[in-house]
């Protein structure tokens, strides 16, 4: 019998993270204890040009590293990566990270405790658009949108999953509406859009009363410990993010596109099904 998970409530005090873009240095705004998360971490790395480089150790964590913005070289132990816009690495337990930019970079830094060290992986955003089970457009207007696996089945890892969505303008986003907190909890950072954008992030179990509905604009974080998580952007913009997933259990939960779609909607699936290929 699978282990009952404790799942975290849906409160605006815990699920919400305003403006997590505005500090330099390495920041952190997600972890658990402190936001409704049970294993995921989020922060920031922002180098402005000129600025030293930022060292840390990645302890317990396996993490993630996505470049948002600029351009970096990226150092885990002696290996060295020149890292562009989009790109990512996963970033194995119990390693020394160095981060340096001439020009600035703006990185977000996701992770999650593992037992297990999985090898040192470097992703190009390029190689995932050229891919077809990790780039595609997900269904049609108004729900269309472009969505990119960064971190999922084409890196061998313990718990953590991330890409980037980018939708049509005025199209609501992670719909058919579906949940996967039995193994999955996810995090939405928002980016690529420049005010006066804005969108509606909803999370909930029982679309009559939902826990979670909330205006969200740049480097805002909407966690979803569970229940259901569509979106739509405001008309004349759109609503992108970086989602960012933890698995309940390290490694057997760890599986992109397997939802329970909303009854209502379940008849024409998830829209994820690319994925499975």
């Amino acid at each position: 019998m699978k282990e009952q998970i404790a799942l975290e409530p849906i409160r605006r005090e815990t699920c919400v993270v305003r403006e997590t873009h505005t500090t330099t240095g390495r920041t952190l705004s997600v972890k658990p204890g402190e936001t409704a998360s049970r294993n995921l971490f989020y922060g920031r790395i922002i180098i402005k040009a000129g600025d030293e480089s930022i060292k840390f150790e990645t302890g317990d964590r396996e993490t993630g590293l996505i470049c948002l913005n600029g351009s970096a070289t990226v150092s885990v132990g002696d290996t060295e990566f020149s890292v562009t816009r989009y790109d990512a690495i996963y970033v194995p337990r119990d390693s020394n990270v160095t981060v340096s930019s001439d020009d600035g970079c703006d990185f977000a830094e996701l992770g999650a405790p593992v037992e297990k060290q999985y090898p040192l992986q470097f992703v190009k955003f390029a190689d995932v658009r050229k891919d077809p089970s990790l780039h595609f457009i997900v269904t049609k207007p108004p729900t269309e949108r472009d969505l990119n696996i960064l971190l999922g089945k084409n890196v061998e890892a313990g718990r953590i999953m991330a890409g980037v969505t980018f939708s049509s303008d005025g199209n609501w986003t992670s719909f058919p509406p579906h949940e996967h907190h039995d193994m999955l909890e996810e995090a939405y950072l928002y980016i690529d859009m420049p005010a006066p954008q804005w969108g509606i992030q909803m999370v909930y179990t029982e679309l009559k009363e939902p826990e979670l509905v909330e205006v969200v604009r740049e480097g805002d974080v909407i966690l979803m410990p569970q229940g259901y998580h569509p979106n739509v952007a405001a008309p004349g913009g759109s609503i992108n993010f970086l989602w960012m997933m933890a698995a309940n259990r390290e490694g057997v939960d760890r599986q992109f596109g397997v939802v329970n779609v909303q009854p209502e909607y379940a008849a024409g699936g998830s829209g994820l099904e690319a994925s499975q290929k």
